[in-house]
């Protein structure tokens, strides 16, 4: 979508870098200004010789031309704080108790007459835009007013896409290693930082070890790894946090020299400062989303080097980590980089990606300790000794109190005794394995894993399985005819839907209650379902593995259940339990709702369907996002309350994003990609009542919406816009399971070539391409087709 243009011809929606790098426009057209501080003399009209004088106004009446701001910035920056941050957060927020106006000089009189800048909104967008121009360098500057009071919808979308993804990149260079070495989880004083190089990688060791050399008043420490990375080393460095090397492009100029290029990577925000497991997918769906595929494959590009070094997908890549995976997404993640792709080698890039995903498959997820043998299904089970050394350290002190008491010493030299093996507790022991396994579900912390996490077959770890061995078996067919050749070992497609049906029909066995409609995880120590209900129950319909009839049951429970006003709840207040000073609330319970839950739940919905469902749910998570930018002085944070739709809370682990200084520079990882991805969702109409800040509950009434869990289409009536990555999935999927081979049917007329064959990336002039999130407009406007049966 063109940007608006100002008087100067500037774009005024651009990125700041281009915004604020052009020179400042002063003059305006039409005025000869005198001498006079009293009188401006303006023309008349062609027809008449006389020009007239009038008084100047202090205040600038509404033109028809836009007005511009001239702002010093160290004035008005004063100015506004002193006014309006009344609690001293450097923020404007509805929390703040000033008038909520300001006047500021316009560019048009010289200065020398003002206008108001009004409410919450648009006063913490003039502070983010001074704060914005401070980083381009200037002290003085012209801010268009479009600019302030830009709609909110269109602000987000463009400060995630210009800005937000830019300060969550990260690079293992010798620029960027001083700021990724930096842990806030080490507070060990003076503690050095310490880069962990694999055993089998000559040239990081050749490359890190030059940049400690270069870098020497950093003090950086290079250890290579042991070939064998086991549980009993990691626990030897659990004093020496380090972070792990990431893949580099590698080559060597004509004089042999090393030339070795560090691959960049986006890292959640925050305090996590490393490339997460499963955050990256997410934040790849966002990045693919925004057109930006390079920074997506370079993170595949990292997990096949982290499963090739280090044996597994990291939680991160931190030392403390090596032990310990988490949900595993790559060959979903993979195939979408591929689709967005346009490199001639991307065939063998591909290859390469799903022979490390089948490595993974074998070597963490599908043996011991985290295959169940007696049900064939998975469990979290980290390797890991002991007490996490990440953690706080006080964290673990009211578990580990009363085994202190029993022997009569203190708690630190209890722990101390414990961690050098002069304690031996299988309780705690125990205790310690399920923590890990919290961790590694990525779901830390929750009363549905607590204290038996390694024991739990869970529904989200077998879905991403069965999404796997899908994945798995239809790219084998697409693109490498039926077979591929992965380390001396030859993969069917025929292998992978058997292990596919294998896993679904034991899925079916342990984990689907019939009698309540929903997906239970499954304890394999006491053979029984547990009672937790929870959100990830709908992670089935994302993976593809639950029938159509189980699926209409699975969304009238799930609605019922988890649909709250904000969006999706993490699970159910009675599965939590009465929360207590003593049993204190979780931050992956209710009243919690988290971007990866959403955004599995609209994509299977979607799928199944339920269009109607995933478009309101995608509304309500949009909603509170865009009501929080508005009120927060643009935060984006980590996760929300979705049933009070707020993220003002106090819960373990704080809430990331919401920390900073007159602007926001990250946002959050999968909540930037979640609103990326959400906005493909929505109607145009849906995204005006966004705009406008329409409650969700005003705009269903309004609209007419239904808000049970009806189906609304049938594969062979798919309702437009079509979301982001849709049209790629059925195609992939297609001959898979029966929803897919429906939908190929559905979509393809007898007399051209199959739908999903069809080029990924469409001409605009094709309706059923789904809307860019940064565009105004959408497929359904009203003039375009409702379904895509009316546009066959």
């Amino acid at each position: 979508m063109a940007g608006t243009q100002n008087s100067t011809g500037a774009d005024i929606h651009a990125p700041p870098s281009e915004y604020y790098s052009g020179p400042l426009a002063l003059k305006s057209a039409g005025i000869n200004r005198s001498r006079s501080r009293n009188y401006q003399r303006f023309h008349a009209p062609a027809d008449d010789s006389q020009s007239t004088l009038r008084r100047r106004g202090s205040i600038d009446d509404k033109s028809h031309h836009p007005r511009r701001l001239l702002i010093d910035i160290a004035t008005i920056e004063r100015a506004i704080l002193e006014q309006e941050d009344t609690n001293g957060d450097y923020q404007i927020t509805i929390e703040d108790s000033g008038p909520k106006v300001l006047k500021v000089p316009t560019a048009s009189s010289n200065g020398n007459r003002t206008i108001e800048v009004r409410g919450t909104y648009m006063l913490s967008n003039l502070l983010q835009e001074m704060a914005l121009a401070k980083d381009c360098g200037l002290r003085q500057v012209v801010i268009d007013e479009e600019r302030l009071s830009e709609n909110p919808v269109n602000r987000l979308s463009r400060m995630i896409r210009t800005t937000f993804w830019n300060g969550l990149v990260r690079c293992m260079d010798e620029a960027g290693i001083q700021k990724i070495c930096a842990d806030p989880k080490n507070t060990k004083p003076g503690a050095q930082p310490i880069i962990y190089v694999p055993f089998g990688d000559a040239p990081a060791l050749e490359y890190y070890t030059g940049v400690a050399r270069d870098l020497a008043s950093l003090n950086i420490r290079v250890v290579r790894l042991p070939r064998d990375i086991t549980p009993q080393y990691v626990k030897s460095i659990n004093n020496q946090f380090g972070i792990l090397t990431l893949a580099a492009d590698v080559s060597y100029d004509a004089g042999g020299r090393l030339v070795y290029k560090p691959l960049p990577f986006v890292v959640p925000g925050g305090r996590f400062n490393e490339q997460y497991g499963w955050d990256s997918y997410f934040e790849a769906l966002g990045l693919l989303a925004d057109g930006r595929v390079q920074l997506a494959k370079n993170m595949v590009d990292n997990f096949v080097y982290e499963i090739k070094h280090y044996g597994k997908i990291l939680n991160a890549n931190r030392s403390y980590y090596l032990t310990r995976s988490q949900p595993p997404f790559l060959t979903d993640m993979a195939l979408k980089v591929y689709d967005a792709l346009s490199d001639p080698l991307r065939d063998e890039w591909l290859r390469n990606a799903l022979s490390a995903a089948i490595t993974e498959y074998h070597t963490v997820w599908t043996c011991a300790p985290r295959l169940d043998p007696v049900t064939g299904l998975s469990c979290y089970h980290p390797t890991g000794i002991g007490m996490p050394p990440e953690t706080e350290s006080t964290h673990f002190d009211h578990i580990v109190a009363p085994y202190a008491e029993r022997l009569g010493i203190d708690v630190a030299e209890y722990k101390r005794l414990y961690a050098a093996d002069a304690i031996h507790e299988p309780e705690l022991d125990a205790y310690f394995v399920h923590d890990r396994a919290v961790r590694e579900s990525g779901h830390d912390t929750t009363y549905r894993l607590e204290r038996r996490c390694a024991s739990l077959a869970t529904v989200d770890l077998n879905c991403l399985l069965y999404r796997y061995e899908v994945d798995l078996a239809s790219a084998i067919d697409l693109h490498f005819g039926g077979s591929m050749a992965t380390d001396g070992h030859v993969s069917t497609s025929t292998e992978w839907r058997q292990r596919a049906e294998a896993r679904r029909t034991a899925m079916d066995r342990y984990l689907w209650n019939e009698s309540k409609g929903l997906y239970f995880d499954y304890d394999v120590e006491l053979k029984e379902q547990s009672a937790y209900e929870s959100v990830t129950a709908l992670w089935a319909l994302w993976a593809g593995c639950a029938s159509q009839e189980q699926a209409a049951r699975l969304v009238d429970a799930a609605c019922r259940r988890f649909e709250a006003a904000g969006g999706l709840v993490s699970g159910t207040e009675e599965s939590r339990g009465r929360i207590t000073l003593l049993r204190p609330n979780r931050q992956w319970d209710y009243p919690y709702g988290w971007a990866p839950h959403q955004m599995l739940a609209w994509c299977g919905l979607y799928a199944y369907g339920y269009a109607t469902v995933a478009r309101r749910l995608a509304y309500r998570w949009l909603y509170t996002i865009t009501r929080a930018f508005v009120d927060f002085n643009g935060v984006v944070p980590e996760k929300f309350d979705v049933v009070g739709m707020t993220h003002r809370f106090q819960v373990e682990y704080g809430n990331v994003g919401v920390d900073f200084k007159m602007v926001p520079r990250e946002g959050f990882g999968w909540m930037n990609a979640s609103y990326q991805v959400g906005l493909t969702y929505l109607t145009s109409h849906m995204r005006r009542a966004l705009g406008a800040l329409t409650e969700p509950e005003v705009f269903f009434e309004r609209a007419g919406w239904s808000t049970d869990a009806s189906a609304s289409h049938t594969p062979a009536s798919t309702p437009m816009p079509v979301p982001v990555f849709a049209m790629a999935d059925a195609r992939r999927l297609r001959g898979v399971t029966p929803l897919h081979c429906a939908l190929e049917a559905a979509l393809s007329p007898t007399d051209s070539p199959a739908y999903f064959d069809m080029p990924l990336t469409a001409t605009t002039d094709d309706p059923r391409t789904p809307a860019s999130p940064g565009s105004d407009s959408t497929a359904d406007d009203g003039n375009t087709p409702s379904t895509t049966k009316e546009l066959l």
